[in-house]
């Protein structure tokens, strides 16, 4: 019987066996679901594409095209969901490999060992690591973007498989490993019949169970388990709860009318329900556990004095004090479940008891059981299921996860400006200039007198901004402190932005006037477009001298400021966005610090290399020197959520390399490192090179918004049901309202992916720069080299010929040919100019690994990018059934984003 575990190989090669054998599985179940005609229709078009990309021939392409173009449109339905099946089995098979990756242990170097060990040989002892851990703060920010194309039943499903595929890898017999194989036929055939497509558009409901998913399901068995390894690799037994992950899901209303205050409470009470529901069990398991009686060992006092309170009086455990103990922990959290969720557990206690106060009140009481465990009975039990649950406490409260509130500033001025002019402190705040705006803030932050009034009624926009706030403030207080903790303010340019969300703040309690002012939610900045970012430090600096803030933030000593990867990317092309963000990380690291402050940055990253992705340890590593400092905050968006968190065991690997990283960033010597004068002086003149060419193609070619909108599926993007944020911030055709994420997806779709390299074949030409210089900085700047390695492999997955194909879909020929052509020739200038700073005869030709790795995807891919293109063609001229076409289209981009895996 097949095995799938031989670890000699070479990774492509145990990738290619562990494929081969999910698609023997599949294929059997194609055969007995469907036929044996319908598996060798698919067989014959797979093995077609295959040959294609092994041949290139033009006869291999004849007998591809002939096969794809003698199907009718169901057989090009159910043609496309096999393949985009077949693409979600290869990044099983894929995920899988990591997970033996990952089995490996602390040898690798991605791990928190891995970086004592890096460190120890720089000098850097390991009291040093323990004081930046102790000061620091690491926090993956779940959000709900739309990029994930797969829905909540098809992630379970994949997870099914992936558990069975794991458990054959791991079997030691043929009797097991074909037990398993047959549960595996069974899991695959339910994942056969699974629609990969949502019927109806989620809402933020439905996005808030998403999130809540991956909690239940990787972070609250995770994260006690890194720390309890962590507490071994360091040597240390008091290790704070530093790595802690936060969520936008329900509190972030940039763009967004769903989220409403209703929401904002259902977030938090559907985290709660998480939480709770983790410690209920826990503890109930705990209590069956410990059948320890009091006739055969002692416990100390305060154990007794719980068991004594305990709710519990059956007379099976009268000596049995932990159980008692444990009983009456129970019955408190019961009360507090229904306190916080107003549901009753499902599993009732032994009697009625007060609610917990605090998380803090309930480690109390489970640090009382664990001190009498180690007192009477040793060690053994300083470690496992009760001082993991007392972790889990610490990490996740009561709240589970931190959630940030976000939303618009010019938003924020309209509402302020209604405000005043109601309460008669202003006719037309919106005329005023900035200091003028600024000056009338400060004095109403110092004034204890509400704005708002309950006797005058106000425009929907800011009732609705209201009462998100005051839920804000009433979460809070019913939840904990820890619940809500920043507001970051999107599209900020001025002062006056971030000052009147204090003052908005001011209105529902959460900042108080006073000598010092105190504020419990924290305004933030988002720098997102090219523009803000360049003005981002003296916005800041302006910001940092204002005498309120200074007391405001003189308590906690620092300040976060969030740097927006997608819209900046959109806005200058990727190179510049790349350096005008490592530039602004740089200068606004020395603002803060200048002001006696620490700079917390968080980091607005999306999936794709167009939108901040890539590699989060590399990009770790070629952060600016001083800008870690142990205190990092990065959103995780979209599919690639699902990709680190959707498995427990690849979610710890993916934690622990994100911690890795950051330790290697804020201690190693040459992470990051200074900017050579002459390598800043370069990136300044490439990044004004590539913008220029960039623009000059996306916002200066007439007509090319209409391009854009024909040959892509963005019109059909726009109609999936992936999120419930509109994909444009207004209808109609417009490229400034449209919001990253498609665009960037939208290109991903054509093969074009445009967002992720277009500009730098013209830099290099341009900038006045030498090859021999730019090989220097690539081999001596960890920036540099990261931003290459992103950019090579977006061109690695991209093809011009697929998206030529594409642009054939656009009417207006001309057009057509007039930006395809300007496409193509920087295509080729970003090709040849990186192979040769690279020394290079082939994309990806040294790093073999991923390069086949991305090419055994290509004959899976292609043809789904073919038939999305005739889809495309028969919507657009009503040829067909428009249902089924639209099925069939929206298969094709949910396939092509499984097999690129970061597409959003």
């Amino acid at each position: 019987m097949l095995s799938v575990r031989p670890m000699s190989q070479s990774l492509p090669d145990q990738l290619r066996a562990t494929v081969r054998f999910l698609g023997r599985v599949l294929g059997d179940v194609i055969r007995a679901q469907d036929g044996e005609a319908v598996f060798n229709q698919i067989e014959e078009i797979r093995q077609a594409s295959v040959g294609f990309h092994r041949e290139g021939t033009s006869e291999a392409a004849r007998l591809m095209a002939e096969r794809l173009g003698g199907l009718s449109l169901s057989d090009t339905v159910r043609f496309v969901h096999s393949f985009a099946c077949f693409l979600q089995i290869t990044n099983i098979a894929e995920d899988q490999i990591q997970r033996r990756r990952g089995r490996s242990g602390d040898a690798r170097a991605d791990t928190l060992a891995g970086a004592l060990r890096a460190l120890s040989a720089e000098g850097v002892d390991r009291e040093t690591v323990v004081e930046l851990i102790r000061q620091g703060l690491i926090a993956p920010v779940i959000t709900a973007h739309p990029s994930e194309v797969r829905r909540k039943s098809v992630l379970d499903r994949q997870s099914a498989v992936a558990d069975e595929l794991d458990a054959f890898d791991r079997a030691h017999t043929d009797a097991e490993r074909a037990a398993i194989e047959r549960e595996l036929v069974r899991e695959v055939s339910i994942f056969w019949r699974t629609s990969l497509l949502r019927s109806v558009k989620p809402e933020v409901g439905d996005e808030i169970e998403n999130a809540v998913s991956f909690f239940e399901r990787s972070f609250l068995s995770a994260l006690p388990t890194l720390y309890d390894h962590w507490r071994e690799v360091l040597g240390e037994e008091d290790l704070p709860s530093f790595l802690r992950v936060g969520s936008w899901v329900g509190g972030d209303r940039d763009g967004n009318p769903y989220v409403t205050a209703e929401v904002l409470r259902q977030a938090i009470r559907r985290q709660a329900k998480a939480a709770l529901g983790l410690y209920l069990r826990c503890t109930h398991e705990l209590g069956a556990e410990l059948s320890i009686s009091s006739r055969l060992t002692e416990v100390t006092p305060e154990l007794q004095a719980l068991a004594d309170v305990s709710p519990d009086a059956s007379p099976h455990r009268a000596e049995e004090p932990y159980r008692r103990a444990l009983a009456g922990v129970y019955a408190r959290l019961a009360a507090t479940h229904l306190a916080l969720t107003g549901e009753p557990p499902s599993r009732p206690p032994a009697g009625p008891a007060e609610p917990y106060a605090s998380p803090e009140a309930l480690t109390a009481d489970l640090q009382v059981v664990l001190d009498s465990l180690v007192a009477e009975h040793g060690a053994a039990f300083a470690q496992g299921p009760l001082p993991d649950l007392i972790r889990a406490v610490d990490v996740f409260g009561f709240h589970l996860a931190t959630l940030d509130m976000r939303q618009n500033s010019a938003i924020h001025a309209r509402v302020i400006a209604e405000l005043l002019k109601s309460a008669g402190a202003c006719p037309d705040y919106e005329a005023l200039d900035e200091a003028a705006r600024c000056a009338l803030l400060q004095k109403e932050l110092a004034n204890s007198r509400p704005l708002r009034s309950a006797y005058l009624t106000y425009s929907e926009e800011t009732e609705r901004e209201y009462g998100v706030l005051a839920a804000a403030a009433e979460v809070k207080r019913r939840y904990g402190p820890e619940t809500i903790r920043r507001y970051i303010v999107s599209n900020t340019q001025s002062v006056s932005d971030l000052l009147e969300v204090f003052l908005l703040l001011k209105e529902v309690g959460l900042f108080t006037p006073g000598a010092p002012p105190t504020a419990e939610v924290f305004a933030e900045p988002l720098f997102e477009t090219i523009e803000d970012l360049r003005a981002a430090p003296k916005t800041m600096a302006r910001y940092l001298e204002t005498p309120l803030v200074r007391e405001l933030l003189a308590p906690i000593g620092r300040q976060e400021v969030m740097i927006g990867y997608s819209d900046s990317n959109k806005d200058g092309s990727y190179l510049t966005s790349s350096w005008e963000l490592h530039k602004a990380s740089r200068a606004l690291c020395a603002v803060v610090g200048g002001q006696g402050l620490q700079l917390q940055l968080f980091h607005g990253r999306g999936g794709a290399v167009g939108r901040g992705g890539g590699s989060s340890f590399e990009a770790l590593l070629a952060q600016p020197q001083g800008t870690v400092n142990g205190r990092i905050r990065i959103t995780e968006q979209g599919e690639v959520v699902s990709n680190k968190y959707a498995d427990p065991e690849i979610a710890r690997q993916s934690l622990e390399t994100l911690t890795a990283g950051v330790v290697l960033a804020s201690l190693r010597k040459s992470a990051g490192g200074e900017v050579a004068p002459p390598h800043g002086k370069a990136m300044d003149a490439l990044a004004r090179a590539a913008m220029a060419a960039y623009r000059g193609l996306v916002f200066e070619t007439p007509n090319f918004v209409d391009f854009f909108y024909e040959a892509t599926p963005i019109s059909e993007i726009a109609d999936l049901n992936i999120g419930s944020r509109p994909a444009s911030r207004a209808a109609g055709r417009s490229l400034q309202t449209l919001r990253a994420i498609p665009w960037v997806f939208s290109w991903s779709q054509s093969r074009a992916m445009v967002p992720g390299w277009y500009g730098f074949g013209s830099a290099v030409a341009k900038a006045g720069v030498s090859i021999e210089a730019l090989r220097e900085m690539q081999q001596a700047w960890p920036f540099f080299a990261t931003t290459l390695d992103n950019m090579e492999m977006v061109l690695a997955k991209a093809d011009l010929g697929i998206a030529r194909r594409y642009a054939g879909l656009v009417q207006d020929e001309a057009l057509a040919h007039t930006v395809f052509e300007q496409i193509q020739a920087e295509w080729d200038r970003t090709c040849e100019a990186l192979l040769a700073i690279t020394g290079q005869t082939a994309l990806l030709e040294k790093n073999p690994d991923l390069a086949a790795m991305i090419r055994s995807r290509l004959p899976y891919i292609d043809p789904l990018n073919h038939l999305q293109i005739e889809l495309l063609r028969r919507l657009r001229t009503g040829d067909g059934d428009e249902e089924e076409v639209r099925e069939g289209i929206h298969l094709t981009i949910n396939g092509i984003a499984a097999g690129l895996r970061n597409t959003g």
